[in-house]
């Protein structure tokens, strides 16, 4: 049985993820997302919409479109009608993680509707076609009208490509062998992937050890207990 981990506080200063696009990690799984972004402002609507899993790269997404579009960024759950008009002065502006649980039906129907009127451009990302879960008619047929691109769950590939990004954003130089150890060993998903990194760095941190695929090989067990 693998040595316990210690459980001690510790500080996590390392740089945020770039979301700059030339670190974006481009893949066809995300090929039809990402054509979106650079396609813009030739666009088929005044609004699209980016759909996929978590962790798969929308909020970089979102965050490239924004940087050239010029345009505010705001959760879904935090619209409020009164703000509308200011969040759209730039002409331009993003809503993450829509989800009918977290958004009032007819504040997102009057930020459509305020779209069109002001010619305006909105990209919205969710990880469930839009329409779904949603009561009001007018804002279903509104949503289900918008153009959709979706990104694919990550191949082993991407997922490596991916764990080499998250290591880099937290100032570690991945070892090939030790990312391969990783990307086969977890769930297949680019959550699971990212919750994994931030489990290593900050056991390698505690023990003041290196990344290693000895590491990552005493600490996948606990992690798959834990959660």
């Amino acid at each position: 049985m693998p040595a316990m981990m210690p459980h001690q506080l510790v500080l996590d200063f390392g740089q945020p993820p770039s979301l700059a696009r030339e670190d974006f990690v481009a893949a066809p799984c995300n090929a039809a997302a990402l054509a979106v972004v650079e396609r813009w402002p030739d666009w088929p609507d005044r609004a699209v919409v980016v759909v996929g899993p978590e962790g798969t790269g929308k909020s970089h997404l979102a965050a490239i479109w924004a940087a050239r579009a010029a345009a505010k960024r705001v959760l879904a759950e935090a619209l409020h009608e009164a703000d509308l008009a200011d969040l759209l002065a730039s002409g331009a502006l993003v809503v993450e993680d829509l989800d009918p649980a977290g958004v009032t039906e007819t504040v997102l129907f009057h930020l459509l509707n305020l779209v069109r009127e002001q010619r305006a451009w909105l990209l919205i990302t969710a990880r469930e076609a839009p329409a779904a879960g949603f009561g009001l008619p007018d804002l279903v047929s509104r949503l289900r009208a918008l153009p959709v691109a979706a990104i694919a769950p990550a191949d082993d590939d991407l997922l490596q490509a991916m764990a080499f990004k998250l290591f880099a954003d937290r100032g570690v130089d991945a070892d090939p062998a030790m990312v391969k150890y990783l990307v086969t060993r977890i769930e297949r998903s680019a959550a699971a992937l990212a919750r994994t990194v931030a489990d290593l760095d900050s056991a390698a941190l505690a023990l003041r050890r290196p990344v290693t695929r000895a590491l990552a090989a005493q600490l996948l067990p606990q992690v798959s207990l834990e959660r």
